[in-house]
């Protein structure tokens, strides 16, 4: 593997092969956790059940420690955007919540989130979920040599604005792969035709934070959380992407295809 003249790394099929085990076991952690989401359960217990079963899979969960993050997962409930820390909080009927796990397997990284319903969730949950997911996928299916990462973030905010939504510009997506962020960030809003191209051999997370409100946030006083500032509902859907000659592989598809959550009732498919 080389780094390119943006600084971004170009990955060799040896690398694609060991990130592509990291992520797989990072999909099949979320895969696991999805039938404990139900009322009354604390998102400690699901982040232990996390933290157990990376473990029972040779890898090691890369945010235990990462500058001082506590736990195996980020668990982000209803208005908290991401990177929300596991605790005593129990999950109620109508939650919406994201969990997000990196694996770390032989010294490759892979990382992805997904969100998860509890019980019987409102129709603007809904709404916001379906919009969340399909913007990731309109941006995955233009991830192909010689588009820009301007494009990619100009199709996200593009459909999210014209849905009456919006966009959280405080956080982006990330180069991956031998390390946990790389360059190049991944911004989910921009202009198309603008930042470094697309190469073969790259490799990065597309993450949408999208707002039912407006997209600011504020981080509370635990120096992790971040919240929505007019206390709106977020939600957050994450795939790490390999380029190749053509299009991309989503390294991080569901292996029981529940990816998009069932509890939202919407037709999606793996992606």
């Amino acid at each position: 593997m080389h780094k390119n003249k943006d600084g971004i790394y170009i990955y060799n099929q040896d690398a694609y092969r060991g990130i592509k085990k990291a992520c797989e076991i990072a999909s099949k952690t979320l895969d696991m956790i999805g039938q404990y989401v139900v009322p009354g359960v604390t998102t400690e217990e699901l982040d232990k059940k996390c933290h157990d079963f990376m473990l029972s899979h040779n890898s090691v969960p890369a945010t235990l420690g990462y500058r001082g993050y506590p736990k195996s997962c980020c668990i982000s409930l209803n208005h908290v955007v991401c990177h929300g820390i596991p605790g005593d909080k129990r999950l109620k009927n109508g939650d919406i919540l994201n969990i997000d796990v990196t694996c770390i397997l032989d010294g490759w990284y892979g990382d992805t989130s997904r969100m998860f319903t509890v019980g019987n969730i409102g129709l603007r949950s809904k709404r916001l979920i379906e919009i969340t997911h399909d913007a990731l996928i309109l941006a995955i299916n233009s991830v192909t040599p010689g588009n820009t990462f301007g494009d990619l973030g100009a199709i996200i905010q593009e459909y999210v604005e014209k849905n009456k939504m919006s966009v959280v510009r405080d956080f982006c997506g990330h180069g991956i792969g031998s390390e946990f962020h790389q360059a190049p960030n991944v911004l989910h809003y921009g202009i198309q035709n603008s930042g470094p191209k697309l190469e073969s051999g790259m490799c990065f997370t597309i993450e949408p934070m999208v707002n039912i409100g407006r997209p600011e946030t504020k981080i509370l006083s635990d120096n992790w959380t971040a919240v929505t500032r007019d206390k709106s509902l977020s939600a957050q859907f994450e795939h790490t992407v390999f380029v190749k000659k053509e299009g991309c592989d989503i390294l991080t598809l569901s292996y029981n295809n529940t990816f998009f959550p069932d509890g939202a009732k919407l037709h999606r498919n793996n992606v």
